[in-house]
This record gives structure tokens, C-alpha cells and sequence, in this order.
């Protein structure tokens, strides 16, 4: 069973504390069997000062980390000189030195600061909460922090943005190591979206207005719905009511990456979506997301995610074998 340590800091949120066993605690196999023990520390094994009005109290300290596959840390709001100096405290650095060689590693929101403290983050994409990315960025510039994403997987180090980003972040997992049906039933268990669509410059640094507002949420609304087919810039213009060179600035504006940007994000959603739940034949799925051919869509999706349609669907769905659509 893939043992999972959450390493609770003073300060500590709690609602993003709790995440990490309630997905993966509901995460089961065919027969219903647990694929995860999740277990939660303190540095020293005392209680831990949360940013509510209680402590929590926990029966462990610092040195289950030497044993765990993942490690979880959730965002503090004590962090002290991680986040004023780029530095972490003795006690921390010596926890995240025990750690094993390939332990995965996790990052919920500004929990980011601990992990680029660690010198885990250079070189590496990733993300925090909105309001911290700047920061976090110009505090380690080796790292590349990207702020409109919910949560980066770079392998054996991921993030995510802020609170319910976590959610999405630990839903994303179990679906890497146990696939989609797996995931899904988590989701449903937890009363949660499997994955929302966008990132934080859609839903949450710069939300989408109401229609009546602009009309870039009707444009985007009626996009949605015309994957498949052929959707020029003018078009979505026209939606709204605006001239093209309005209507670019206007989306640039409110939703952080261009309309054609967004369109392929969408698409490629789709893709995905239908890969996971059809059996069709890779163009017929890039067909239907509006991304015209197998080719096509294998470079999209390959830029997205890096995997090939192949490997994503025998990745989520190794159910499938047969090809119609």
C-alpha cells in the first residue's frame, strides 16, 4: 500500500491539512480495499498551531518522512523566514533531508515557499496561489512559476495553487497512479468535480464576467458548445459584439491567455475527456474536439500533458480494445 506522510508546520490551514486523507483515504481498488494509508506528522510530534482557533494534535514526528512514498506538505501561514528570506528553519531542513531518494513530493498553495526552499524547485515549472506568484518568483528565480495553472505535475515534484487547487492536485494523482475510474469514484465519494477545466487566470485571478457584462462569457459560453467545429476569431468577436482587436485585448484581459490559446486548452479537455470514456479511434476523437486529425491532436496533446493518446488512454483506460467509434 502506497504510504502517503503529511507533514503538518505551525500555522497550518486546516481545510488544506485535511485534504490529502480525505482523497487518498477514499481512494479503493476493485474489491474495495484502501491503495493508500495516509498518515500525518508534526516536526516534533507536538501539537501544531493551526491558522483557525485550535491546534491539532498528532502521533507522530518528523521521522516517518524517512519512510514515505509521497510526502505532502500543506500551506502554513507561519511560515517566518521561508517566505520573508528564502530560508528554512533548522529543524525543517533536517525533516526534508531524511526524506528518501524519489519520494514524491507535494506542495498545496504557499507550501511552494518550503519546497523552493529546499532547492527542490530549481530548474523546475510550478505553481502557488495567485496572490504569491510574483513573490515566490522573484524570491527564486530559478524557479519557473507559472500563476494560471491550478497545479503542475513535474514528476516527483508537484504544486498546486491555492485551497481547493489542492483538491484538484491530489484528484490528479490518484488518477496518474490507478487511472480515471479510480479517480472518478474519489470525486464522487468527496461530492467534487473529477477536474475542472482552466486554471487560476480563468477562474479565479481574473473571473469570467457575467454575460451581460462584456460578452466575453457568452462568446466563451457559445464556444463551449461549437468544439467541433470550425470557430474563427471573428466569430467570437461577433458574439460579443465587438470588433476583433476589442474582443482579443477584452479576452486577454479577463481570462489571461489568448482566444486561441484557450480555444486549444478547451479542446484538448475534450480529447481527453473523450479518450477516457470512448473507445473511439484517435481521429475520430480529434474530430469531434475540433482538432481535425490524429496528428494534430498527438502534438497538442503531447505539448499539453506529454504523452502520446495512446498512452494516455492505456494510462486511464486499459479497458479499452476495440477501435470503432
Amino acid at each position: 500500500m502506497h504510504h502517503v506522510g503529511v507533514l503538518a508546520l505551525d500555522g497550518v490551514l486546516p481545510f488544506e491539512l485535511g485534504i490529502p486523507a480525505r482523497i487518498f483515504g477514499a481512494a479503493r481498488d476493485g474489491a474495495g480495499e484502501k491503495l493508500y494509508t495516509v498518515t500525518t506528522c508534526s516536526l516534533d510530534g507536538r501539537p501544531v498551531r493551526t491558522e483557525a482557533d485550535y491546534d491539532i494534535a498528532v502521533a507522530h514526528d518528523a521521522s516517518l518522512l524517512a519512510a514515505v512514498d509521497t510526502l505532502v506538505v500543506p500551506p502554513s501561514h507561519a511560515l517566518g523566514p521561508v517566505r520573508e528570506e528564502g530560508r528554512l528553519p533548522s529543524a525543517l531542513r533536517d525533516a526534508l533531508a531524511a526524506v528518501r531518494p524519489g519520494t514524491r513530493i507535494v506542495g498545496i498553495c504557499t507550501a511552494a515557499y518550503v519546497l523552493a526552499a529546499a532547492g527542490l524547485l530549481d530548474h523546475r515549472p510550478a505553481t502557488t496561489h495567485w496572490r504569491e506568484a510574483d513573490r515566490l518568483q522573484r524570491m527564486f528565480p530559478a524557479t519557473r512559476v507559472d500563476p494560471d495553472v491550478l497545479f503542475v505535475d513535474d514528476g516527483d515534484v508537484l504544486t498546486s495553487a491555492g485551497v481547493a487547487a489542492g483538491v484538484d492536485l491530489c484528484l490528479h494523482i490518484v488518477r496518474r497512479d490507478h487511472g480515471s475510474r479510480v479517480a472518478n469514484d474519489v470525486a464522487r465519494s468527496c461530492v467534487v468535480p473529477p477536474w475542472r477545466e482552466g486554471g487560476q487566470a480563468q477562474y479565479i485571478r481574473r473571473p469570467v464576467p457575467e454575460p451581460g457584462a462584456t460578452g466575453i462569457a457568452a462568446a466563451q459560453a457559445w464556444a463551449l458548445e461549437h468544439l467541433a467545429g470550425p470557430l474563427a476569431l471573428a466569430d467570437l468577436a461577433a458574439r460579443a459584439t465587438m470588433s476583433v482587436r476589442t474582443f482579443t485585448r477584452r479576452f486577454r484581459d479577463e481570462v489571461g491567455t489568448t482566444p486561441g490559446q484557450w480555444l486549444v486548452r478547451q479542446r484538448v479537455d475534450l480529447a481527453r475527456h473523450l479518450l477516457e470514456t470512448t473507445d473511439w479511434p484517435v481521429d475520430v476523437v480529434a474530430d469531434r474536439a475540433g482538432l481535425g486529425t490524429g496528428v494534430s491532436l498527438r502534438r497538442h496533446l503531447h505539448a499539453a500533458i506529454g504523452v502520446t493518446p495512446h498512452a494516455y488512454r492505456r494510462t486511464f483506460r486499459p479497458d479499452v480494445t476495440t477501435a470503432g467509434p
